[in-house]
C-alpha cells in the first residue's frame, strides 16, 4: 500500500521537471541559432525584417522558452492597421506582452539616454518616419542611474554605434543590450513607433 504514495510522488516530480524544462530557455549552438533565425519561420508570416543587430542566439532561447508571447506580438504586428493605432498602451497578453504606441518628435543625441531592462525585452518598430537607435553592451558604458525594479530601468552614459530605424525593419533589445532610441535622423520630425514589452525568461 505504501508504494502508491511513492509512485504518485515520483510522477509529480517528473511532471514538474518537464514543465520547468519547457519554460526554461534552451542553449543552442551559434550555428543552430543562426540557421533557425535565417529560415524565418518564427516570424509566422510577418513581412517585416529583423535588424542586423538582433542577437539571434538570445532570440532563439527566449522564443523557445515562451513561444506564445512571441507569436502574439508578431500576430499583432501582422494583423493590426498600425497607421491608425491610437497613442497609448495596447493590451495583448496582460503583463506578459503589451505595447505602447508613441508619436513624438525625435531628439538631439544629447537629449536621449542609454537604457536597459531586466524584466522585459523591447521590440521597437518605427511605423512612420525615421529615427536612429543606438545599441551597445552595458559593460562598455558608465552607469548613471542604477537599475530600479519598479521602473525596470537602468541608464548609462557613453558612446556606441547608431542604426537607422525606418518602416519595414524592427529592433529587439534583450537585457544584455543597452539601447538609445528616439535620436533624430536628419531633423526632429515626429515619428510614429510601437514599442512591445515581452516578458524575459531567465
Amino acid at each position: 500500500m505504501k508504494k502508491i504514495p511513492v509512485l504518485l510522488c515520483v510522477l509529480f516530480l517528473s511532471i514538474a521537471s518537464i514543465a520547468n524544462a519547457q519554460s526554461s530557455p534552451v542553449s543552442p549552438s551559434k550555428h543552430e541559432a543562426k540557421k533557425w533565425f535565417k529560415k524565418g519561420e518564427w516570424l509566422n508570416g510577418l513581412q517585416l525584417k529583423p535588424s542586423k543587430t538582433v542577437n539571434y542566439v538570445e532570440l532563439y532561447r527566449q522564443y523557445h522558452a515562451n513561444k506564445a508571447y512571441w507569436d502574439k506580438a508578431f500576430e499583432f504586428l501582422k494583423t493590426q492597421d498600425l497607421q491608425s493605432l491610437k497613442v497609448g498602451r495596447q493590451n495583448i497578453d496582460g503583463d506578459n506582452v503589451y505595447a505602447t504606441v508613441q508619436d513624438t518628435p525625435t531628439k538631439d543625441y544629447d537629449s536621449t539616454q542609454w537604457e536597459s531592462h531586466r524584466k522585459y525585452i523591447d521590440l521597437q518598430y518605427v511605423i512612420r518616419g525615421k529615427e536612429k537607435i543606438g545599441r551597445e553592451s552595458p559593460s562598455k558604458l558608465t552607469v548613471t542611474r542604477p537599475y530600479t525594479e519598479a521602473r525596470d530601468l537602468a541608464n548609462y552614459s557613453g558612446n556606441g554605434p547608431l542604426y537607422e530605424a525606418v518602416p519595414g525593419t524592427f529592433f529587439l533589445f534583450f537585457p544584455s543590450d543597452a539601447h538609445r532610441p528616439n535620436i533624430m535622423s536628419g531633423d526632429k520630425s515626429a515619428d510614429k513607433k510601437i514599442v512591445f514589452k515581452i516578458r524575459y525568461t531567465e
